[in-house]
């Protein structure tokens, strides 16, 4: 007896959708809340096909549409004012952020997360947020130049650290590496707080053209819509709807196979082809595909647009072919862009395409009818106003409230901690900071990244900043720098999210660059929980108003919710709130570019600056005490404004040879570093400090009140320099000189092991730390713990 075949399970068209109303359909398994459900069936009419219930739950998470955060971060848009939009070509709302430069030329920047993905498959996760990045900048119509990464993680001696150490930096320097882009910096921090929610940021600049921007709009009915780069497959499917915008729940299914998979080196082809594309002016509007894949582009494409979109999905080459349909419009495979092209033009385009031997498939059309529709084998799945999925989805004022820990914190200051009593004392807390994790030397990392590739990069970490070449016959160029201090944060996240403005905006000042504009990625824990709500909304809030007292706009970036696992309402039931800062800033020549290390003996050692009794949320609080607590350093921008007027001047003067920003660690580490940077020593008093600003030699060292810098300055243009800080409001302190070796003075205690004649640090009267030794504490910490 012969069996019946089983029948194909019938497609969910709309037609079907609209005559079952009360099939049950797995919205909360896709990340959808009950009421949102609702919604997407009454804007329909209907319930949704599966197609369009796939479509609706990626753009509408948290990572796509920003519903937790959007009503708020239009304050970014609202504080900008007509004098910070000068040199903004492109803001808001864009895939990165357009600034001009000058001479015709323009430069995109953009920083992002990809938090989640990193603690799951740590190489795959930080690999294909760099591939994202990049991406972003490419559709821009940029050539990528340089990236950055923002990288934070548990405690150090934590056994799970490593394996996501080794993967993450393993990840950002095998796709950055294998594209031939230079990392010139970023972040590396160590705690406790980010221990199941390590933070992985990826920042990717690009230079244009201004003729050559391109946008994202789907526009001309007629053209087509044609899909190129890496085939479709399975990997990444839901990355953006769960994956990004749910807290990690070991009740839940395993998260891992929403990991994407990167192939740089199909990206880097990708970048040639998408250049050469732009050149020939065969594009007419192009999205790169990442999270939510072909629904974001489809999407946004349409609602940028003005008419609306038709696609055939069966057209999408596929590297898996039994993928449904929903599956093939969630899928976040990589390297992967989406352009709108002539139909006059479409035979060049694919022309192109095929020469760079990039798989390319021509799946729909631009038409008139306002509508997104996507056909699969002929059947109609998908059927929606194109706003209603990727711009008009829920908004949400979530409650929010000053947690009811935060005055016990704030209280718990740092005035009973114990503080060295001694010389020896002073000179042992110094070394002990000098190699802690958050402070030791990144070599461990850097190392692994290739920072001079391509051949423009003018500075790179250590310095304050990156400095990369824009235009080889003249030497225009950009600074970038970013920055952001967690504990300060936790402690005000207003006052914290200004403090990570303020030290990038200083950190891109002492290159000598003017700060233009900023990006940001906001780092916050469950916007569900009133605690994590308060903090993301104040750092908003503190950003959006600094940046209109420093007249840096924001020109885009990134929200990354759900970092906690911990229970709602304690003090640690989520990581530290972390508003990544990052300023780009112009350099009219990168040959003037001002590094952070002496280089050469000699030469006066000027502090800018004032320095106050600013202990809590210290490096010294933390590493000496595992102590967090009290008020951050107090932050003042009209003083930032006038320092940076004052390095951007002296730079340009040539009246200083090298600038540090004083941060974590004070004074003591500021001077370590820079004398670490080229192995030149400095002498150093500390008394104009004390006797100036009130403070004690413990204090001068260790406080880390904002608005400072170290300068080396030629002795022939001491008196130009305090000239121009004294015009600018700008205190200044003279404390020593720099020096090829040290020899102890009169009155500065030692012992045998002091008596050094090579390079050193000396603080007079107080201990002299060569720099030999000072090396060997600062560079052993990272290959200890990570080999």
């Amino acid at each position: 007896m012969t069996t019946a075949p089983a029948r194909a399970p019938q497609t969910d068209t709309v037609d079907v959708a609209a005559a079952t109303p009360d099939q049950e359909q797995p919205f909360a398994e896709l990340g959808l809340k009950p009421d949102e459900y609702q919604r997407i069936r009454d804007i329909l009419g209907r319930r949704p096909t599966a197609a369009e219930l796939a479509m609706y739950s990626v753009m509408w998470s948290e990572h796509c549409s920003y519903k937790s955060s959007k009503n708020h971060l239009r304050q970014f848009g609202d504080k900008t004012t007509p004098a910070m939009k000068e040199h903004l070509l492109v803001g808001i709302g864009e895939n990165a952020g357009v600034v001009d430069i000058g001479d015709g030329w323009a430069v995109t920047f953009k920083v992002e997360s990809h938090n989640h993905p990193s603690y799951v498959e740590p190489y795959q996760g930080a690999a294909t947020g760099v591939g994202g990045i990049v991406r972003d900048i490419i559709s821009m119509g940029a050539r990528p130049v340089a990236v950055m990464d923002q990288l934070r993680f548990g405690a150090v001696d934590h056994p799970d650290t490593a394996r996501v150490v080794h993967g993450v930096v393993a990840g950002v320097g095998g796709y950055g590496n294998s594209l031939g882009l230079p990392n010139i910096g970023g972040e590396l921090v160590f705690d406790a707080s980010y221990q199941g929610n390590p933070l992985v940021n990826a920042l990717c600049l690009g230079v244009l053209r201004h003729e050559d921007i391109h946008l994202a709009n789907a526009s001309g009915t007629g053209n087509k819509i044609v899909l190129f780069g890496a085939r479709t497959g399975g990997d990444g499917i839901g990355g953006a709807s769960i994956l990004a915008s749910e807290t990690f729940d070991d009740t839940k299914p395993s998260k891992r196979p929403s990991v994407q998979v990167g192939d740089p080196f199909m990206e880097k082809v990708l970048i040639e082809c998408c250049l050469e594309l732009y050149a020939a002016r065969v594009v007419e509007g192009i999205q790169d595909l990442g999270a939510a894949g072909i629904s974001c582009a489809t999407s946004e494409l349409a609602s940028n647009g003005d008419g609306g979109m038709h696609v055939d999905l069966e057209n999408v080459l596929l590297r898996d072919p039994s993928l449904t349909a929903g599956e093939i419009l969630m899928s976040e495979s990589q390297e992967r862009m989406m352009a709108v092209v002539r139909p006059d033009q479409l035979d060049e385009f694919l022309a192109i395409t095929s020469r760079w031997d990039v798989e390319t498939a021509v799946i729909g059309e631009v038409t008139g009818t306002g509508r997104l529709t996507i056909d699969h084998h002929g059947e109609r799945i998908v059927d929606v106003e194109p706003r209603s999925v990727a711009h008009d989805g829920p908004v949400y004022d979530r409650p929010y409230a000053r947690p009811a820990w935060q005055d016990g914190l704030n209280a718990d200051t740092t005035l009973a901690l114990a503080r060295p009593a001694t010389n020896a004392e002073i000179r042992a807390t110094a070394l002990q900071l000098l190699g802690s994790p958050n402070l030791a030397s990144k070599a461990w990392v850097t190392n692994q990244y290739d920072r001079f590739v391509q051949g423009n990069t003018a500075l790179a970490q250590p310095d304050d900043s990156g400095v990369i070449r824009v235009d080889e016959s003249s030497g225009l160029g950009v600074a970038l720098a970013t920055d952001a201090n967690g504990r300060y944060a936790k402690l005000d996240p207003y006052t914290g999210a200004q403090l990570a403005l303020a030290e990038a905006y200083r950190n891109v000042a002492t290159t000598g660059a003017r700060p233009l504009a900023v990006t940001d990625c906001l780092n916050f824990g469950s916007p569900e929980h009133p605690d994590s709500m308060w903090q993301l909304v104040e750092a908003i809030r503190g950003l959006a108003d600094a940046c209109q007292v420093l007249e840096v706009p924001v020109t885009g970036g990134n929200v990354s919710l759900y970092n906690g696992t911990g229970e709602p309402g304690l003090i640690d039931s989520a990581i530290h709130p972390t508003p990544v800062v990052g300023v780009l800033g112009v350099l009219d020549d990168v040959a003037d570019a001002t590094p952070s290390g002496w280089t050469a003996p000699g030469q006066a050692v000027y502090l800018l600056g004032t320095t106050r009794a600013e202990l809590d949320g210290s490096a010294w609080a933390d590493v000496v005490h595992g102590h967090l607590g009290g008020l951050p350093p107090a932050v003042d921008l009209d003083a930032e404004r006038r320092l940076a007027a004052v390095l951007t001047h002296a730079s340009r003067d040539d009246l200083v040879d090298a600038a540090h920003d004083l941060s974590e660690g004070g004074l003591i580490q500021a001077l370590i570093e820079s004398s670490l940077r080229f192995g030149v020593g400095v002498q150093v008093s500390l008394d104009p400090i004390c006797e100036r600003d009130g403070v004690t030699p413990f204090e001068a060292l260790f406080s880390e009140s904002t608005a400072r810098v170290l300068v080396a300055v030629p002795r022939s243009e001491e008196v130009r320099l305090v000239d121009l800080c004294t015009a600018r409001g700008v205190p200044t302190l003279r404390l020593g000189e720099t020096a090829e070796s040290c020899s102890p003075g009169a009155g500065t205690p030692v012992d045998e092991s002091d008596h050094v004649h090579g390079p050193a640090v000396e603080v007079q009267g107080l201990f002299t730390l060569p720099l030999a030794e000072a090396r060997e504490a600062h560079e052993a910490t990272l290959p200890h713990w990570f080999g």
